[in-house]
Parts: C-alpha cells; structure tokens; sequence
C-alpha cells in the first residue's frame, strides 16, 4: 500500500487554510449565528492535522471537546503533537470514514473541505447525522470551484486572458460526472441536507477577500505572495506542455481548449509577482442545519 496521499500534503494544507477565513467571521458564526453557549462535543470528518479544532475550540464554551477522524498517520501525529500543547480534550481516530462506526453521543458533526473529495457524499452527510445527537448540528465547510475561479483578478489584465470560465465549469462538471467527486460541492450541500431531513438548514459564504499589492507591509506582503503560490495559484505549470494538455483531454477538453488552458496558466504565472495587484476570495461556503427525529 502506497503513502496516504495527504500525508505528503501537510504544507499545503497548513497554508492554503489562511486564504480562506477571516478569524472574526469564524468567531461570528459561534457566538452570532449558531449562538453556542454551552459545551459541545465535536467531531471532525477528515480532520487532517485538526484545523477546525485549533479554529473552533478557542471560541467555544470551556469544556468543550473536539474528536478528529482521518486516514492519514502522518496528519494525526501533527494533530496530536499541535494539542498537546493546549489545554483542550481532544481524541483523535485512525481509520476509514466509509467504515468507521461511531456512537451517537456529539452535538456537532463537521467537516472542511472533505466532500468534495468523495464520491458518496450523501452517505458521508448520513454518518455525520447518524453520529449526533437529537437536535445536534451538521456543520460543512465546502467550496464552490467555479466561484473561486471567477473571483480572482488580477490588475493590467482581462481576467478572461488566464481564467477561462466556461471552459473551468464544463472540466469540472465532466470531473463530477466521471469520478463522483465534485469540487462545487459547496452549493449543492443545502440541498442534500433537505433531502436528508435536517432542518434550520443555513448555507453562509466566507467573508475573506485576500488582496495583494506593493504598498502592504514586507512580511505580510511576501507571507500572502508565498501563499497563493504554494496554494496552486498563479503557479507555473509543472509538467511538459503536451502531457499537460493531454491530461486535460483525457477529462473531456478539446485539444483547442487544452491548448488555451496551458497558455492562460503559463501566461498567469509569468505576469504574477511579489508586485502584482491581486484580489482573491476563495468562496466557501459554510452550510449547516438542526438533526430532528
């Protein structure tokens, strides 16, 4: 069996996360709009290295605790290691999500960026809810692709020069179809959470618009830079140009439409730098409702 591919991925997902969330939104939520104000016990689907638990535990009532799950070793041993050194109850599960069985015992079940990465989604929302108690809450952090890719500008250029977003929504729509795992996930979870019988059901957007420019302060300025990068955007295309394009045939583009794609990303990465003016939201989309039997 081959490394757990998140386990290779810890850097990423450490410093994508900042592009995501302003810290007073994420502390509006608990006290405003889910007005949590007695302990709750969490668990966390795809935990990874437990962002949510460091994002949430520091807001919520004391004595609350917080459960993570995931696959990977590697992510889990950061998680374990990273709580240790806070004063917070947390348990931490190794093992499958579509296997594990888990006791009817948390009032909030929660996941970050998690179903857009498996093909049964509705049997993933099922678990959750099956997991919490009556009147507990299912609480989803998902994106929406298209949305992302379509606030995204960078100055001096027509922003249809490197994103093109008919072509992006058609990829990503034959990716869903193909494989079941659909990055737009995020707009579609409301839906899935009626037809599952929550109620209260509630879908928010992030708040968080990550703006780039020469005059910011140095260190913060090169912190974002290296941060878009790392994330993937802007990011020079890292294979040869025609397994690149290939690649993207084999998802159902056009040769035209691979080509193009290939230049835009190429084109981007050069006219992006330290100096750009950049404006990005990422656009997740923060869905959640009320588990009634």
């Amino acid at each position: 069996m081959g490394e757990y591919y998140w386990d290779t991925q810890i850097e990423y997902l450490r410093n994508s996360r900042d592009l995501f969330y302003n810290d007073d939104y994420i502390e509006f939520l608990v006290k405003t709009v889910w007005k949590i104000e007695t302990p709750v016990h969490l668990i966390d689907f795809g935990c990874g290295y437990g962002y949510l638990g460091l994002k949430l535990l520091p807001l919520l009532p004391k004595g609350s605790t917080y459960t993570g799950i995931d696959l990977g070793d590697k992510l889990l041993n950061e998680a374990r290691e990273l709580f240790a050194r806070l004063p917070y109850k947390t348990t931490f599960l190794q093992g499958d999500i579509q296997e594990i069985t888990l006791e009817r015992k948390y009032d909030i079940a929660l996941c970050h960026a998690f179903l857009l990465h498996v093909p049964n989604p509705m049997v993933i929302l099922k678990k959750m809810m099956d997991c919490v108690v009556d009147t507990g809450k299912i609480i989803t952090f998902e994106p929406h692709w298209i949305s992302s890719s379509s606030n995204f500008n960078l100055h001096g250029h027509d922003q249809s020069r490197f994103v093109q977003l008919g072509f992006l929504q058609k990829l990503y729509e034959q990716d869903a179809a193909r494989s079941g795992k659909d990055g737009n996930i995020g707009m579609k979870i409301p839906i899935y959470l009626s037809q599952l019988g929550l109620k209260d059901i509630e879908c928010r957007v992030s708040d968080k618009v990550n703006f780039l420019h020469p005059n910011m302060e140095v260190d913060s300025k090169n912190r974002l830079y290296t941060r878009l990068l790392e994330s993937g955007y802007a990011d020079t295309p890292n294979e040869d140009r025609n397994i690149f394009i290939n690649k993207l045939i084999e998802r159902g583009a056009t040769v035209n439409e691979a080509e193009i794609q290939y230049e835009n990303e190429l084109f981007l990465s050069k006219e992006f730098n330290l100096d750009s003016y950049l404006t990005y939201a990422s656009n997740m989309k923060i869905t959640f409702g009320s588990v009634a039997r």
